[in-house]
């Protein structure tokens, strides 16, 4: 038997239930990340997938409720989370639409925006984001659409949960593509730049593990660093930078490497 269907009136993150429509990468992330904060638990985690015995496998193995299909899920919760891919967004949310009506709806689907999903969801009270990988850690960023159709509550609430994934950053719907872009395609290119430099540690001796502990450390106290001191890039590039020093000369054969052109031009390629 189908369980009542919850009204999406909760209120308290306390006893919020949240559900994925769609469990990949990036939905399996965030409820990593919620589950690592303690503050929703598994339990009250729920899962909908097209391939349900994998989506059975992935989620009961740390404790989140699968079900079979859209409808239940929606059903089961209080807020949901659309996961999926951006092509099958319209003909998964479509069909139960009316079970949305008054419920908290966070689009992570990549290119769909307020006014996309106003079109097929008229009347539903929706947010659209972009998260990127490191909520699995709480060390996210969620870029977040200003224009949006909850109310004042359930933004509120919404808010709550993204941030505990992260930090959340609210952005012009102009502005949502470049900022989610940015933002959620970053940890590939810095990884592989992690990727790079342990490479080169190893080249000079340095122990494989050791050389990416140090590396990964490295890149996120100086991203730290700078977060917390507000510091411009290049003064904290300078501060390092004794002259006729060793990093200096790092410095000098990056740039005639194009390292900057090429971060631009990753960017570009993206938005183009």
């Amino acid at each position: 038997m189908m369980a009542p269907n919850r009204t999406g009136n909760v209120t308290r993150i306390d006893t919020v239930q949240v559900g994925f429509i769609g469990f990949g990468n990036m939905g399996r992330a965030m409820a990593e990340g919620l589950i690592r904060t303690e503050a929703i638990s598994a339990g009250r985690l729920y899962a909908c997938a097209s391939d349900y015995q994998r989506l059975a496998e992935r989620a009961e193995s740390v404790g989140i409720r699968p079900r079979k299909d859209v409808a239940s899920l929606v059903n089961s919760v209080d807020m949901i989370v659309v996961a999926v891919k951006p092509h099958v967004v319209e003909q998964v949310l479509v069909p139960v639409a009316k079970q949305l009506v008054g419920k908290p709806i966070i689009s992570i689907a990549a290119g769909w925006s307020c006014a996309d999903l106003e079109r097929i969801l008229p009347g539903t009270n929706h947010l659209s984001s972009m998260p990127n990988m490191p909520v699995a850690v709480n060390e996210g960023v969620i870029i977040c659409e200003g224009e949006h159709t909850l109310t004042e509550r359930q933004d509120k609430l919404a808010r709550s949960v993204l941030s505990l994934l992260g930090s959340v950053e609210d952005v012009d719907s102009s502005l949502l593509a470049a900022a989610g872009t940015v933002s959620g395609c970053s940890p590939a290119f810095v990884a592989m730049m992690i990727e790079a430099l342990g490479d080169a540690a190893v080249k000079h001796g340095v122990p494989r593990e050791m050389a990416y502990r140090i590396t990964s450390q490295t890149f996120a106290g100086t991203a730290r660093l700078q977060l917390e001191s507000g510091r411009h890039p290049a003064i904290m590039k300078d501060a390092v930078c004794s002259p006729g020093g060793s990093t200096i000369k790092g410095v000098s054969a990056l740039e005639a490497a194009g390292i900057r052109s090429a971060l631009i031009r990753a960017i570009d390629a993206i938005e183009a």
